[in-house]
Order: structure tokens, then sequence, then C-alpha cells
């Protein structure tokens, strides 16, 4: 048998072509091979909840795979002190970002599992006239740490107008109070007219009134989720109804600019201020002030007994002289 000459390389391209053109089908393909990761998380005030729930699904599209975290957390407003629900959040929060920066600082960064929250819906109630002094305490004491998407819940107990009117009320108040939400980041000049379309009204949307149902009803001959009522069916992911579909379209399309704000804002606040410390963690740091107060709790003790002593002592002393200047008169006489 005669020998194959060995294979020739050619360049397949047209002369002049080098091909870094093509570095973003490397990064798409490398992207697609090791899937995605993004953590949601929910927190509205309800009852059944006791502590924060993390459910994980893996979600597969056209050969792209998802790994999708919710948080469920608890119905913080029905505890009588607030500040310990916060504080259940905030910490898990912390502990996300503690668990990144530890693998992160780690030998192996080769598989690091991101569960850092990377958005979260803060259900506002709709009965009422805006935000409540809870939901003012509540953001500020986490707008600094996540990305916070305002939703107003149960969009079908209002009129058209009074959804636009709490809108406008509630979007004030943030703005009053100083309280960061995400804003969602313009168009691209270059980017095609209809997603310039489709971000400004994303834009005006917010904060999103949604309607929620597990329920399929049919409606004009076709199986929709939503809600009956005597007068008719609210569908859940019908845009002339709620803005279900306009929350979910606002999470697919900035799901990568979500991860990108959490990492180059909220995560590197939250490593600089470890730095800072020492490496020191914050709880290690409120163990820290407490350990202190009770050694000067227990210095104080002390000091407060040592004088309680020796103003006894001077007592009896001046008790003991009194005695000895009355013998000493009976004496003489």
């Amino acid at each position: 048998m005669a020998k194959q000459p060995p294979a020739q390389f050619t360049n397949p391209e047209t002369p002049g072509y080098v091909g870094f053109a093509n570095l973003p089908n490397q990064v798409h393909r490398k992207s697609v091979k090791k899937g995605f990761e993004f953590t949601l998380m929910v927190v509205e005030k309800i009852e059944r909840t006791v502590q924060i729930e993390a459910s994980t699904v893996e979600i597969e599209e056209r050969g792209v795979k998802l790994r999708l975290t919710v948080v469920d957390t608890p119905g913080y407003g029905d505890a009588i002190n607030c500040r310990d629900c916060f504080k259940t959040i905030i910490s898990y929060i912390d502990e996300q970002f503690e668990r990144y920066l530890h693998d992160e600082s780690g030998l192996n960064r080769r598989h690091i599992v991101d569960n850092r929250v990377h958005c979260c819906f803060y259900f506002i109630s709709p009965f009422g006239h805006g935000l409540k002094p809870l939901d003012v305490e509540f953001m500020k004491a986490i707008h600094n740490k996540v990305n916070i998407v305002p939703v107003i819940a149960k969009a079908d107990t209002l009129t058209l107008k009074e959804r636009e009117r709490l809108k406008k009320r509630i979007l004030d108040e943030i703005e009053q109070h100083g309280i960061k939400i995400y804003h969602l980041p313009d168009a691209e000049s270059d980017e095609d007219e209809d997603f310039k379309e489709q971000t400004r009204l994303l834009k005006v949307s917010i904060p999103f009134c949604v309607v929620g149902s597990n329920q399929l009803i049919e409606a004009k001959g076709k199986k929709v989720r939503g809600r009956l009522y005597p007068w008719g069916v609210v569908e859940v992911e019908n845009p002339e109804h709620n803005d279900f579909l306009k929350l979910r379209t606002m999470l697919i399309t900035h799901m990568q600019d979500l991860q990108e704000v959490t990492q180059d804002l909220h995560y590197e606040n939250f490593r600089s201020e470890r730095l800072k410390r020492g490496g020191r963690k914050v709880e290690d740091e409120e163990v820290n002030k407490d350990q202190i107060l009770l050694e000067k709790e227990a210095e104080l003790r002390r000091m407060q007994e040592m004088i309680a002593r020796m103003q006894a002592q001077m007592q009896m002393q001046m008790q003991g002289g009194e005695g000895d200047s009355s013998a000493v008169h009976g004496h003489h006489v």
C-alpha cells in the first residue's frame, strides 16, 4: 500500500483574515458548554414560610443550560421585631458572598458554584397608599447588597388608573427616601429598534404590577393561566391585564447585566469591606463587641463591689473610733 502524504494545514479563510473576529464564537461555545447560574430572591409578607428556603432547578432550552435558584424568605412583616427578620435575610445574602469569597481565594477555583443573590423581587402590598415604613426600612437595609426590583402584588385588585397612581407614588417615595433599586441600562445605539422599544416599555413599567395563579382556565377557546371572576378572566401572561410578562422578559433579557452589577458593585463592596476589616466577618466583629461589652460590665461590677467594701470598712472604722472616744470620756469622769 502506498503511503498517504501527511495532510497539509490550509487557511480556510480569505487572504488578510487573521481570525480573532471568531473570538465571540469561542466565548459563546464555552459559555454554553459551562452553563449559566442565577439566583433570585423573593421577599413578600406571607405567613406560611418561617425560614429561608432555596430551591434549585436545572433548565435547558435549545442546548443552553441554566441553574436557577429561587430563594423564598420569611414573612418578615409577621414578626413583632422585624429587625430580627432583616438580620436573617441580610445574613443569608452575606453568607453567599462569604462562600464565594472563600471559594475564590481557595486553591481549586475552576468549579466555583455561584450562589450569590443576583436579584431580589420585593413585593409591595396593593392595599395602601404607597410604601409602608417597613418597606422603606427593609429596602434601605439591603439596597447596597442586592439588585432590588419592586413588584406590586395582587394587581387584579386595582383598576388601571389606580395602578398608575400607585406606581407613581411608590417611585416618588423610593426617590424621596434615597432607596437604590435596579435600573435597567439604556439600549446600545447599535441595537435594533424593537429591542430599544422593548427596553423603554420595561423601564416605564417599574414597579411591575403582577397577578399570580397556578390555575389553568379556559378563555377564548384555549387554556390559560389566570384567575376567574364573575366579570371575566384575568390572564397571568396577558400584557394588557398585568405586567407579569414584562417582569419575566426583564429578568431574561437583563440576566447578564444583573450578574455583572452583582459582581462589579455589590460583591466588590462586600469584598473591600472584608479587606478593610482584615478579613474578619461582620459576625466576628459583633461577637468581639459583645465580648468587650461583657468584660466592661464585669469590670464595672468589680469596681462597684470594691468601692462598697471600702465604704463598709471606713464606716466600721468610724464606728470603732466613736466607741473608743466614748470610753475615754467615761474614764475621765
